[in-house]
């Protein structure tokens, strides 16, 4: 190796413990959900209704328990507003603005390739048709 060519930085090995907190983490932001609720925040604070009706396909139930878990991991804070009636909104923190930032390209890739991701689901299904009625 040339002495002016820099010798890249070896990765630092996780302990279990990490690797085991760290998929803890990953579980939390993989869920169906968590994702879709950092996205639609991404625009700034949300009323609870805003939030049900920008994630498609989520219930009221679902909202709210993914809600609180992101409250409780410190990827969101929610405020109470004493108004009549009262209201609440929630926004992300600065840690969610970072989860955001990390998982934007995931998101827009996901959405960009829906279509092919589509097609190559129905070709599949097509060519295995037993397959296709039990995914996994």
């Amino acid at each position: 190796m040339s002495p002016n060519k820099a010798r890249p930085r070896a990765a630092a090995r996780a302990t279990p413990t990490q690797t085991c907190r760290a998929r803890e983490v990953l579980d939390l932001v993989a869920d169906k959900w968590s994702l879709y609720v950092v996205s639609c925040l991404g625009d700034g604070p949300r009323r609870f209704t805003e939030l049900k009706r920008g994630v498609d396909g989520i219930s009221q139930r679902m909202l709210t328990v993914t809600l609180r878990g992101l409250e409780r991991d410190g990827i969101l804070t929610r405020t109470v507003y004493q108004a009549m009636p009262p209201h609440v909104s929630y926004e992300l923190t600065v840690l969610g603005k970072s989860l955001l930032a990390a998982t934007a390209e995931l998101i827009d890739w996901s959405t960009h390739h829906l279509p092919e991701i589509d097609a190559a689901r129905a070709a599949y299904d097509r060519a295995h048709p037993a397959a296709a009625n039990h995914p996994t």
